[in-house]
Parts: structure tokens; sequence; C-alpha cells
């Protein structure tokens, strides 16, 4: 094909398929506009179904596992429950946590846990500054930092902390 057929009359440049039609640069253009025009709309209308998401946010859990040694659950929870249920309901009154909960069970193997802890808090901005806050309300109901040591370390001799997890609950519409 000589250069001629490629650039008629007009002067406007025009396209080759490989098949021999010739098709000018605007329709081309116009052709390429609409289809990604169209791409867009369909991508904007899928984004827009993504975006619909079949749940609502709920409150945010904090969650401890624990494995209490065999035989030791109920020296562990005689230990822990009074204390725990005096910094609950102070942490309660001042608003920083809605509820709490305690789930005990059997484990499922030797390394799993079977105690749970859960501490349901309002949303993810509770988070903000409350280690501050907890240490108030522990230091005014155990005491001194070296005798929340002192608990802890002895708590160690009847059960381990496996875990501890921060999640939010999904509502389902």
């Amino acid at each position: 094909m000589d250069i001629d057929s490629r650039y008629p009359a007009t002067g406007v440049p025009v396209a080759v398929s490989a098949g021999g039609l010739t098709m000018n640069n605007r329709t081309a253009l116009r052709r390429l506009a609409t289809l990604v025009l169209s791409g867009m709309l369909s991508l904007g209308s899928v984004m827009a179904y993504g975006q619909e998401k079949p749940y609502t946010e709920g409150s945010v859990w904090s969650i401890t596992m624990v494995r209490v040694k065999p035989g030791m659950l109920d020296v562990y929870l005689r230990d822990v429950l009074p204390l725990r249920k005096k910094i609950d309901d102070e942490a309660k009154k001042q608003g920083l946590v809605l509820s709490d909960h305690i789930l005990s069970g059997s484990a499922s193997g030797r390394e799993d846990f079977d105690v749970m802890f859960l501490t349901e808090y309002k949303n993810w901005a509770a988070f903000d500054g409350i280690s501050a806050k907890y240490d108030v309300i522990e230091s005014s109901i155990i005491g001194s930092q070296e005798k929340q040591v002192q608990l802890m370390t002895k708590r160690m001799e009847v059960r381990e902390i496996l875990g501890e997890k921060t999640m939010q609950e999904l509502i389902m519409k």
C-alpha cells in the first residue's frame, strides 16, 4: 500500500486494518472514547455495588484466651473474678466498656485455651487513651505497680495466656 492511500484528499490520516478496511482517526477516537466511557460506567456501577456491604459494623471486642492448668480452674477463678468484677464495674461506670463475659469450656487439645475473657467496647475510638484510664482504675483497686506485678506473677502458677485479639462484631443485614 502506498503512502497516498493512507492520506485521502482531506489530509486526515486514515487507519488501515489488516483486512484493508479504512477508518479516519476521528471515527476511531470516537469509538475508543465510547468504549472507555462504557467501561468506566460499568466499573462505576460495580464499585457502587461493591460498596454496599452485607453487614454493619458493631462493637469491638477484646478477647483473651487462657489455658488453666488441670484441676486449677476454681482456684484461678476464685482469685481472678472478684478483682476483675471490681475493675469491670468501675470501667462500665466510667463508660469505658459496654459489657464483659467469661466463657469456660473444654480445650480441644493440649495447646488450646479453656477460658476466654471478652470485653465489649463501643467502637475503635474507645481505645484512645484507654491504658491510662485503666491504670488509674487498677491502681485504685489493686494498689501499687509492685502489688499488681506480684498478683500477675502468682497467677502464672495456675494459668497461661495463650493469646489476645481485638475484633469487631459484624452485624448481618
